[in-house]
């Protein structure tokens, strides 16, 4: 991922109609995938544009939130001259900012196995060996989506959501892993739990797991 000042042309899945006014205090970068807007996120801060206020990401899209209308055309015309890379892989000999234990005894467990043709075991190494990275937040207070796990763990939702799932599941949903901070509904195959607390008022930063993070789980 690189960021230059000088103009270039870039691929139409980076640039042109994907890049929409959201308003007129903000604009819609859409992108391919999760990496696409890690890359966007990570080139935006270091940018660090006059006029840019919060810059917010989801699954496909940046939020790019501006401090007056005058300032939509500049960041617009801006935006097409940085030059941004898909950010996908961890840096060789990064570690983890947040190791999570985990047991691995959930309800889904076996089905997840079967679902992948691994076996259990195969499953829990599967998600403890690889540095997982949030890629954005959502759903409810301290819920961070995480990216970047071993691709043998894409597995569907549940054809049925549960009414009900205990604060601290661990769970997996198609590219993403995840942890419920809080009892809820919920549709993903839940294949343990932690006693991690996700979200604490109590500390500065209430959210355990924040945009960019690289997290480990590791069994107990």
């Amino acid at each position: 991922m690189s960021v230059t000042g000088a103009p270039v042309e870039l691929p139409t899945d980076l640039v042109g109609n994907t890049v929409l006014d959201y308003g007129d205090r903000a604009l819609m970068l859409q992108c391919g995938s999760t990496a696409e807007v890690l890359g966007w996120v990570a080139a935006l801060r270091d940018a660090a544009l006059p006029g840019v206020v919060d810059i917010v990401p989801a699954a496909r899209t940046v939020l790019v939130k501006l401090d007056t209308p005058r300032s939509q055309g500049v960041i617009r015309r801006r935006l097409r001259t940085m030059r941004v890379g898909a950010d996908e892989t961890a840096p060789a000999g990064r570690g983890a900012d947040v190791v999570i234990g985990v047991v691995y005894d959930g309800p889904d467990l076996v089905e997840v196995a079967d679902h992948t043709g691994l076996t259990t075991d195969q499953v829990i190494d599967a998600h403890t060996a690889t540095l997982w990275r949030v890629g954005f937040s959502g759903f409810a207070p301290g819920f961070a989506y995480l990216v970047d796990g071993d691709a043998r763990l894409r597995v569907p939702r549940r054809a049925e959501p549960r009414t009900s799932v205990p604060a601290g599941s661990v769970g997996l949903a198609g590219e993403f892993s995840a942890v419920y901070p809080r009892r809820s509904p919920g549709g993903w195959q839940l294949i343990g739990r932690t006693d991690a607390a996700l979200w604490d008022l109590g500390r500065s930063d209430p959210a355990l797991l924040t945009q960019g993070m690289w997290v480990r789980f590791r069994a107990v």
